[in-house]
């Protein structure tokens, strides 16, 4: 039976085969030194690396402090090179590392968990962010641009869509910071219920630290929800003419 693979951002692929598939491509998209730009590709890398770090316990962290950004890189060996993927962390230190083994790993149960209690936290700040910009910045029939398009849009046809940087670069600087790459302390999450729609923080302090880390590092923006993913990405860094306060 073909076995899944998923990965802490919520990108699922039926097959092994499938997700190899989907990081080769994207690696022959990059010539050499070429830094990753494309913010969906970017925030694949980290689940991956997050993957990566969940299943090789017995090494070095590769996330280590926190992941500036991506580039491809040849690696040189005695007579010839491969391309690989190579991660600028947030020191300036850089590494490589193999996207064949971060697929084929068996990821920790606690990577999706703790990305959603994450999400869990902000929820509610996120859901008043939005109302408030509609109202702030809504025309006379309550509508405001779409940062992509420049179209005019209501509330219930946009996504608040996190522009800079992804959530989940988000979620995994804030647990790197934390020291908690490999493993997350027990008595952090909430452990699985009946009627439990999803994972939460049972110590309020972390809860509240991510919050307050969101808020100071998250760039949102408000684009039309069935705008397409890959023109949603666009650049890793892109310019946001009317950004959403929380």
């Amino acid at each position: 039976m073909a076995k899944a693979i998923n990965l802490p951002n919520g990108r699922v692929w039926k097959t092994q085969t499938a997700a190899l598939t989907h990081f080769k491509e994207m690696l022959g998209r990059y010539a050499d030194n070429d830094v990753v730009e494309d913010r969906a590709d970017h925030d694949d890398l980290i689940a991956l690396l997050e993957r990566y770090d969940s299943a090789v316990t017995d090494q070095p962290s590769k996330i280590g402090g926190g992941v500036d950004l991506f580039f491809r890189k040849r690696n040189v060996f005695d007579g010839f090179s491969t391309p690989s993927f190579w991660a600028r962390r947030t020191d300036g230190s850089e590494t490589d590392f193999s996207y064949i083994w971060g697929v084929k790993g068996e990821p920790k149960s606690d990577a999706q968990e703790f990305h959603d209690a994450c999400r869990a936290s902000v929820n509610a700040d996120l859901a008043a962010a939005k109302r408030y910009h509609f109202k702030a910045h809504g025309d006379t029939n309550g509508r405001v641009p779409c940062e992509l398009t420049g179209e005019l849009i209501g509330i219930e046809e946009a996504h608040l869509d996190h522009a800079y940087p992804t959530f989940g670069h988000l979620v995994v600087t804030f647990r790197a910071a934390r020291g908690w790459q490999h493993d997350v302390p027990v008595g952090i999450l909430s452990q699985p219920a009946d009627g439990q729609a999803t994972t939460s923080f049972i110590d309020p302090t972390v809860s509240q630290a991510f919050v307050a880390f969101h808020h100071s590092a998250a760039l949102l923006r408000i684009v039309r929800a069935k705008v397409n993913l890959a023109m949603a990405a666009g650049q890793r860094k892109p310019k946001v003419k009317q950004p959403v306060a929380i």
